[in-house]
């Protein structure tokens, strides 16, 4: 807080109004934020500058990209290929992530965060560690001991701050928060593998193991700690230690995929790629139907929670009858224009948001309510 207490305008009475500090509507605080159109959780008891940051990037990803931003341009001059191609794994994994989280859509600046996240804190932090541990105690260590502990831990530290933001509330959340920032984090590992590969004449290879065949290595290895982070947010317990089995198994599928990689490169027996690339999948499938399982698990608990959304928050009959169907919500929102889509998944999210809320263990959060709240009316009248 800084500066002296001043008289602040009353509350917004129209939509338009100006984005600025007004009194708490709800009196939770003397004063909230209005970003224009809806209210916002930032609140206080004295006048304080503008947030500083849009919610899309956060104090430590400014700071990892200092360093980050410069060295991806110098691989875009030197190898302009290995950015095109590095870029391939976005086409492949974003489409699944975005499928995964219809449920309960996430904000696109948190999408955004998060993958800013793996791509410039986890990135920049494993690279001086990594680096350092291999110059010292060689590229074996590295890769199987220093990697998977410092990428996982940096990756797992980007799914702390989404709880810090109260973005993460669900085991589903876990795991799409986890793909995001491991799809940040493999993109710009991307960029040096490549750019290191065409140096050494062996770009097709690399290209085809790590952007066709295993673009899902790191948002597999990081979903392990999401899973983890997931359910102990959903039951109320703390993160940490109770996650830290998450972190564990992220830890040791990374270090025996790492591993594997090395032993045949060692022994010059490609075998042992293909044996870790059949366990491999078969991880997959395992993490893909545990997946659909929570996700259907939350499309029933949505479901089931729109009746009594529709009583709390003054929802029309046609809403309950739109959101209380999977299948209805679905073929409405089809034949919706493009602009009347985004209004319409705005509504979609703040229930699913609303129904998460009101499903967590103890005391509702009712500052978190009423911004909700808020928003929702907000996009209904959008709508």
């Amino acid at each position: 807080m800084i500066g002296a207490v001043l008289p602040l305008p009353p509350p917004p009475t129209e939509p338009s109004a100006p984005a600025g500090w007004y009194e708490d509507p709800w009196r939770m605080a003397p004063w909230r934020w209005w970003n224009g159109a809806v209210w916002s959780a930032h609140t206080g008891a004295a006048k304080e500058a503008k947030p500083r940051l849009p919610n899309w990037v956060s104090p430590p990803v400014v700071l990892a990209a200092i360093p980050t931003v410069p060295g991806i341009a110098i691989y875009a001059v030197l190898a302009p290929l290995a950015i095109v191609l590095g870029l391939v794994p976005l086409l492949i994994v974003l489409p699944i992530l975005a499928w995964l989280d219809r449920v309960e859509p996430e904000p696109w600046s948190s999408r955004i965060h998060a993958v800013l996240w793996g791509a410039a804190v986890a990135g920049f932090i494993s690279v001086v560690v990594n680096s350092l541990v291999g110059f010292a105690a060689g590229e074996a260590i590295a890769g199987i001991v220093s990697a998977p502990l410092v990428e996982e831990g940096t990756k797992a530290a980007g799914l702390l701050w989404a709880v810090r933001r109260k973005e993460l509330d669900g085991v589903v959340d876990g795991i799409v928060y986890a793909g995001w920032i491991g799809l940040g984090f493999a993109v710009v590992e991307d960029f040096a593998y490549f750019a290191l590969a065409a140096d050494q004449g062996v770009l097709f290879q690399t290209f085809v193991l790590r952007a066709i065949l295993t673009p899902f290595a790191h948002p597999l290895f990081t979903a392990w700690t999401g899973l983890a982070v997931g359910m102990a947010v959903s039951k109320g317990k703390p993160v940490f230690p109770t996650a830290l089995w998450g972190l564990a198994l992220a830890v040791a599928t990374h270090a025996s995929w790492n591993g594997s990689l090395l032993l045949a490169e060692e022994v010059d027996q490609p075998w042992i790629v293909l044996v870790a690339m059949a366990l491999f999948v078969a991880l997959f499938v395992a993490a893909v139907v545990t997946v659909i399982k929570y996700r259907r698990v939350e499309q029933q608990h949505f479901s089931d929670a729109v009746p009594f959304l529709a009583h709390r928050y003054g929802l029309p009959a046609g809403d309950v009858e739109v959101f209380g169907s999977w299948a209805a919500m679905r073929s409405t929102r089809k034949a919706l224009s493009r602009p009347q889509r985004k209004d319409f998944d705005k509504v979609h999210s703040t229930l699913a948001r609303l129904a998460v809320l009101h499903s967590q263990p103890g005391e509702v959060d009712h500052a978190a309510e009423h911004v909700l709240n808020a928003q929702l009316q907000s996009a209904r009248n959008k709508a």
